[in-house]
C-alpha cells in the first residue's frame, strides 16, 4: 500500500520508524533484529535512509593531503526489499539528489519498482564533500523539486529515454519538511513556499525534521495549510539519550532544544538522561496525537530499546 493509503485507512494513531543501513561490509543481521523488535507495534511503514559517497582527506607523511572517497552505508534497496519480504511491512527507501546522476536515479527507481516497493522519500541529501567528475552534459537533479519531477514523470510513463511500451510506475512520493525552517532557507515563509513547489511537483506527503518543541510543529502545519499545502504532514521525533546530544543535535540538524528539556538533561546523571528523553518523547506524542497528527515517525539508529519503552508506555496510557 501507499503511505497515503495507510494514513487514510488508519483507525488508531500510527507510529512508524526510520533506520539506517549498516556500515559497508557489516552484516545486516543486527538491523533485521532491530526490525523484528519493532514488529509487535505494527508499524505502517519503515523508512531506510540512503547515503551518497563521502570525501575524506588524510595527511600523508610528506605533509601533502590525499582525498579518499568512501561509501559508508550502501544497501538501502536490498534492505528495503528484505524487510518487506520477511515482515510484510511497507518500506520507504530514501532517494537522493546529491551524489547521483539522473540515470542512476532512474535505474534505482526501476529496480524498486520491480521489487514492488511503492513508496520513496525524495531528498536532496547532505553535502558530504563528494563531487563526481561527470562528462559534459550529464544530467543531475540539483534540488529535491527536480527529483520529485523525475519520479512523477516515471509515474506517467516518461523515462529519460523513449521506451516502447514503457510502463508507468506508481510511487507515492514523500518529501521533507522543516518546522524550524531548513538551515539554508532565509526564513520560514520562503521555506514553506519551496515545500509547496515540491508538493505541486508530485509529493503526496511530508515527514518533518525532528523537533523537541511541539509549538514549532503546530505553527508549521498551520502555515503550510494557509499556503495551500493539503497533503498529510507526519511529525518526526527523536528520543534524547545522552548529554552529548545537547551539542550534537543543534549543530548537526540545526534545531533548538527547549530550555526545560536542556535543563533536565544537564541536571540528570548520565545514566538517567534516557529517562528524561523517554518522558519528554511521551509527552510530545500525547500532545501531537491530541492535535491530530496522523502518525508519529521515530528516528532511531540501530537499536530499538529506547523507542520500545516509549511506544509501550503510549499504548498503556492510550
Amino acid at each position: 500500500m501507499k503511505i497515503t493509503e495507510l494514513l487514510d485507512a488508519a483507525t488508531a494513531p500510527l507510529i512508524s520508524f526510520e533506520i539506517i543501513p549498516p556500515m559497508r561490509g557489516s552484516s545486516a543481521a543486527q538491523l533485521m533484529a532491530v526490525v523484528e523488535e519493532l514488529m509487535p507495534f505494527d508499524p505502517p511503514f519503515i523508512d531506510v535512509t540512503s547515503h551518497s559517497a563521502e570525501a575524506q582527506y588524510e595527511e600523508l607523511p610528506d605533509g601533502t593531503w590525499r582525498r579518499r572517497v568512501k561509501r559508508k552505508r550502501p544497501g538501502t534497496i536490498g534492505i528495503c526489499a528484505a524487510i518487506k519480504s520477511r515482515f510484510g511491512v511497507e518500506t520507504v527507501p530514501h532517494v537522493l539528489c546529491h551524489g547521483f546522476t539522473r540515470s542512476e536515479t532512474e535505474d534505482a527507481l526501476i529496480e524498486l519498482n520491480y521489487l514492488g516497493i511503492n513508496n520513496v522519500m525524495a531528498l536532496h541529501g547532505d553535502d558530504t564533500g563528494f563531487q563526481k567528475t561527470l562528462p559534459p552534459g550529464t544530467a543531475v537533479n540539483r534540488s529535491a523539486i527536480e527529483l520529485v519531477h523525475q519520479i512523477s514523470s516515471m509515474n506517467r510513463g516518461r523515462y529519460l529515454e523513449d521506451l516502447m511500451d514503457a510502463v508507468p510506475t506508481s510511487f507515492c512520493i514523500g518529501v521533507a519538511g522543516y518546522p524550524e525552517k531548513h538551515y539554508r532557507a532565509p526564513n520560514l515563509t520562503w521555506d514553506i513556499q519551496y515545500l509547496k513547489r515540491k508538493v505541486d511537483a508530485g509529493a503526496a506527503y511530508i515527514t518533518t525534521q525532528m523537533f523537541f518543541d511541539n509549538a514549532y510543529f503546530t505553527r508549521f502545519v498551520e502555515r503550510c495549510r494557509a499556503a495551500g499545502i493539503t497533503v498529510p504532514i507526519v511529525p518526526g521525533l527523536k528520543i534524547f539519550t545522552s548529554k552529548r546530544q545537547l551539542e550534537v543535535l543543534p549543530r548537526r540538524f540545526h534545531i533548538e532544544i527547549p530550555e526545560e528539556l536542556a535543563g533536565e538533561v544537564e541536571e540528570a546523571r548520565p545514566e538517567h538522561v534516557k529517562d528524561v528523553g523517554i518522558r519528554w518523547a511521551i509527552r510530545q506524542c500525547e500532545e501531537l496525537f491530541e492535535y491530530g497528527a496522523p502518525c508519529i515517525h521515530f528516528y532511531i539508529m540501530q537499536s530499538a530499546k529506547i523507542v520500545r519503552q516509549v511506544v509501550i508506555r503510549l499504548r498503556k496510557t492510550g
